[in-house]
């Protein structure tokens, strides 16, 4: 089979996939299928008696599908993991990897939206066969609803500004393409801090859209029951805000990193931290993949 690589190229492939200290006859989950670049990763580990299911609910993702009978596809969201695994009879898994990186195909593919430079509509759904898009919420959300997507997924400072000039804009006409959008934004912005901006601020609705803070609480929270005594698992972050689930689930065993001790003064926690400093791409890897750049990689094992 053809390696898809126009797709996605894995962020820290091979960092990731030895994080998950993988045994031949395991059960292991890739969470973020995309280009399937990890998934062929972890299949190459496995022997004919190890499984591998790996989610995703974007409908480009299904052209990379692996024709192997020791892979199952599952077209869904990771906060469903729990569920599906219960639907194919599967109770514990020995490995769970998720690269929770935007693939760079959904930036390329302008329709949908996820980029500033696109001359497309505001949609930003992973999804295309559900949900709101990012146009439904700049247009139907009121300000304070606006001024909070801003300021708590891209924390940007002048969210209030932001959220008040697209509520006034959209009084005239509807907002629903991104030069529309960028024509009311863009003159809160410095001209050289416009690029990372800008960047914050879609990254906000993107997040916004497909509820994705959400869905990865769901996902980590269903790892803990999921997997088994010694079993991994690996998350490749991107931004602070995903970082810090996954750093505090990692360490507390809570969202919010609140330490709480036993009776002789153990921190109660699922996991233990294999890496306590966390892994980064190596100069090389940034030169020939460029998003990976601030790819973060924490990688714990269940008690």
């Amino acid at each position: 089979m053809q390696e898809n690589t126009f797709y996605h190229i894995p962020v820290l492939l091979h960092e990731s996939v030895d994080g998950l200290s993988i045994k031949g006859n395991g059960t292991y989950v890739d969470v973020t299928f995309g280009g399937g670049g990890h998934s062929k990763e972890i299949l190459r580990h496995l022997n004919s008696d190890g499984h591998l299911f790996s989610f995703d609910q974007d409908a480009d993702a299904e052209k990379n599908i692996i024709p192997d009978s020791r892979f199952t596809f599952v077209r869904s969201n990771f906060r469903y993991l729990k569920n599906f695994l219960k639907y194919y009879q599967v109770e514990k898994v020995d490995g769970i990897l998720a690269d929770l990186g935007v693939s760079s195909h959904h930036f390329d593919e302008e329709e949908r939206g996820f980029s500033f430079h696109a001359n497309s509509a505001l949609d930003m759904r992973m999804n295309t066969r559900a949900g709101k898009t990012a146009a439904d919420i700049i247009n139907t959300y009121d300000e304070e609803q606006l001024a909070d997507v801003f300021y708590l997924y891209g924390e940007l400072k002048n969210s209030r500004k932001l959220a008040s000039a697209l509520v006034k804009a959209r009084v005239t006409r509807s907002i629903q393409t991104i030069p529309e959008f960028l024509e009311v934004i863009k003159p809160f912005f410095a001209k050289e801090r416009e690029k990372k901006e800008l960047a914050k601020v879609f990254q906000a609705l993107r997040i916004e859209v497909n509820d994705e803070m959400e869905a990865l609480k769901e996902m980590l929270q269903a790892s803990i029951d999921v997997l088994t005594p010694g079993g991994r698992l690996v998350v490749i972050t991107y931004h602070s805000l995903e970082d810090r689930l996954v750093k505090n689930i990692i360490k507390t065993g809570n969202f919010q990193g609140k330490a709480e001790k036993d009776f002789y003064g153990n921190l109660i926690t699922p996991f233990s931290t294999i890496n306590n400093k966390v892994i980064t791409a190596s100069d090389e890897e940034i030169a020939n993949n460029p998003r990976s750049r601030s790819a973060k990689l924490r990688i714990a094992e269940k008690k």
